[in-house]
């Protein structure tokens, strides 16, 4: 199988490269004999049983690639491979079949090793903290642009290295879109801020969502908050080794449902995090996986009410041998920020 994703690479060989639209494939061989196909641009120690191929640009790296390839015999490729270059692989007559072979990557991402946990644990502990040093930029006259300008500087000083993702902030009815790319918007009093961050540190993503009020908050976005909240809690509590993920699911989204605010909550509860800020892998209606220990993976219910109100609440959790441990800490519990600093 030939694998593209920088991050499967990094995963098996321990070197991460940025390739951009240059070929960068390590090719897996059942019988050994695996090989890194290199732009010399790369910079790369050497791989323990592992032959890299260099090619300079203008140079052919899938028809190198061809050379070492057992042409008798199915090829697997991934996802992460562009058209172009798996053309061009065709072209070649690399192989009689070609498969989709990601699944097996994906498997073994999705279940962390001790390693790969404590620096799960690691990077959320991060975003912990700074959530502290977020809440503390919701004040008089500031914008969404100028408090995401601030959370770079803010990761960095706490030991993030940078964004896992482009950080959501949205004030008011702007927290109701999906995901809310950061203006100018001001914030106003009774506004809900949510805040969607997170950062890499080790090589390992976070990922958590909080939703304070700014001044006061109206009853009935209590009532969303609280339905929120509930059905976040009630989800992991129900998460333990060999139950289906979609019933996962259905526990949060009966219960903003039951609430009446079914028709708010229009995306799935989670998603699998890992060296990627989203891998395969989803808590959803329609996952077909099952709880099992080293999963690591979010739950995120929320409901939207256009031009009003957003809420999510969202934290990772680890599924253990007997249960689950939550990996964020940062409070849970309806927070109003005073309208004056």
């Amino acid at each position: 199988m030939v694998i593209t994703n920088p991050h499967s690479i990094h995963y098996l060989t321990g070197h991460y490269e940025e390739p951009y639209e240059r070929f960068w494939a390590f090719y897996l061989n059942q019988n050994g004999g695996h090989s890194l196909i290199a732009n010399r641009l790369f910079t790369l120690d050497e791989v323990t049983g592992t032959e890299i191929l260099w090619y300079e640009d203008g140079e052919d790296g899938v028809e190198l690639l061809n050379t070492r390839i057992d042409h008798q015999k199915s090829l697997g490729v991934d996802d992460g491979m562009t058209a172009r270059f798996l053309l061009r692989l065709m072209e070649l007559k690399a192989a009689p079949e070609y498969k989709l072979s990601s699944g097996c990557m994906d498997t073994v991402r999705a279940h962390k090793d001790k390693e790969e946990q404590d620096k799960m644990r690691h990077a959320s502990a991060i975003n912990d903290a700074a959530m502290a040093e977020f809440e503390k930029l919701i004040r008089p006259g500031v914008s969404e642009k100028g408090i995401v300008d601030q959370m770079l500087e803010i990761y960095r000083r706490l030991g993030g290295e940078k964004f896992s993702f482009s950080p959501s902030v949205g004030f008011g009815g702007n927290a109701a879109n999906g995901h809310h790319e950061p203006d100018d918007t001001v914030l106003k009093y009774g506004d809900c801020v949510l805040f969607d961050v997170g950062c890499v540190a080790d090589g390992y993503c976070s990922d958590m969502t909080r939703t304070f009020f700014y001044g006061e908050v109206k009853d009935s976005h209590r009532l969303v908050y609280e339905t929120v909240l509930k059905a976040q809690r009630a989800a992991e509590a129900a998460i333990r080794p060999g139950v289906p993920l979609k019933d996962i699911d259905q526990v949060a989204r009966d219960i903003i449902t039951e609430a009446g605010y079914g028709e708010y909550f229009t995306h799935r509860l989670g998603h699998f995090i890992g060296r990627e800020v989203h891998e395969k892998g989803e808590v959803s209606s329609a996952s077909p996986l099952i709880a099992e220990p080293g999963m690591v993976f979010s739950i995120e219910p929320g409901i939207y009410i256009p031009g009003e109100v957003g809420v999510r609440i969202e934290d990772l959790v680890l599924v253990t041998e007997d249960g689950v441990e939550i990996l964020n800490h940062y409070t849970k519990e309806l927070q109003v920020i005073p309208s004056e600093s």
